[in-house]
């Protein structure tokens, strides 16, 4: 092979390999400025959020990426939650909004199937900047 050739391929290869370490520069950074921003807007820690949503058991109910067990299908899918116009069809989704919700389902909508799970103001802060940061 030639030596020009051999160049040409490896500097193919090296655009190659810059290309995807930029592309994974940029997913983190979007991962980072997601969770910074949920966080913000909310008023939560997104770690606690998600060791949260397991210890209510909400996976149970219902599928939440990034939470291991959460699937769930009796409620709808959390994916997504953090570019949602509406929380449950009734609210505008908004940070006390999405608070009022997670602790107090059943005065929102009584009789849908959410329960009340007793959710702390803190717990349901945390909560909410986990399910702002799915933005997918």
């Amino acid at each position: 092979m030639p030596a020009s050739l051999r160049f040409v391929l490896a500097l193919l290869a090296l655009a190659t390999v810059a290309g995807i370490a930029s592309v994974i520069v940029l997913y983190r950074q979007d991962a980072v400025q997601a969770r910074t921003t949920a966080e913000q807007l909310a008023g939560g820690t997104v770690a606690k959020g998600r060791q949260a949503i397991g210890r209510y058991g909400c996976g149970a109910c219902h599928q939440i990426p990034g939470v291991a067990g959460a699937d769930g299908r009796v409620g709808p899918p959390l994916s997504a939650m953090g570019v949602r116009s509406e929380i449950a069809g009734v609210l505008p989704n908004t940070p006390d909004n999405m608070v009022r919700w997670l602790r107090t389902p059943q005065q929102v909508v009584p009789g849908n199937g959410m329960p009340d799970q007793g959710i702390s103001e803190r717990d349901a802060r945390d909560i909410a900047a986990y399910l702002y940061s799915l933005k997918r």
